[in-house]
């Protein structure tokens, strides 16, 4: 901790409130006599952490679906339509998070959306943004969830909010199977 502390110039305090809180989150694990590691990751705690973004969105998604406006909808096809015509990974986080916090804000529904923030908030979004092959089905993707919303079709917009998790979860782990970044399953 000592020498992590002085690389950012900070006493030990704010380094050793920091090492408990990801302890407290899963994020490390104390080992004894040596500080601190990352926590372990399997796949199966990926296909687990998909799973719940998965179901948290699908119940914005359809609480959106009972509440969206024709202006709204329009909304979500302009940041739709920024997603498509990003030319930079940063474009490409910005125009897909504000897509999915304008459907999130359609929901109403404030603490099922901060649920979901936290679930997603470890999720490697510079991963995505930089697979120049995640773009076009996510917009398609997009396109059908929102024609979805628009026709008041909740079985669809079910579909379509699924599918994005289910892509992303193979992407991720497709990714982290070419690293050999995997715990013992």
């Amino acid at each position: 901790m000592d020498e992590t502390a002085a690389q950012l110039g900070v006493s030990v305090t704010p380094v050793r409130e920091a090492l408990l809180t990801l302890r407290g989150e899963g994020m490390v694990d104390a080992v004894p006599h040596r500080g601190y590691a990352v926590a372990a990751l399997s796949r199966k705690d990926v296909e687990d952490i998909f799973a719940l973004q998965s179901h948290l969105a699908v119940e914005l998604a359809k609480a959106a679906a009972a509440r969206i406006t024709p202006e709204q909808a329009d909304a979500l096809a302009e940041l739709n339509d920024a997603l498509r015509n990003a030319t930079s990974p940063d474009q490409v986080i910005w125009a897909e998070f504000e897509f999915h916090r304008l459907l999130n804000h359609v929901a109403d529904r404030p603490k099922l959306a901060w649920f979901l923030l936290q679930a997603v908030r470890y999720t490697p979004h510079q991963l995505f943004a930089e697979d120049a092959s995640w773009i076009v089905p996510t917009t398609e993707t997009h396109d059908k969830l929102i024609a979805a919303l628009r026709a008041g079709d909740i079985a669809e917009v079910i579909a379509q909010t699924e599918v994005q998790f289910i892509d992303g979860a193979r992407r991720l782990i497709e990714y982290l199977d070419r690293t050999g970044m995997w715990s013992q399953d």
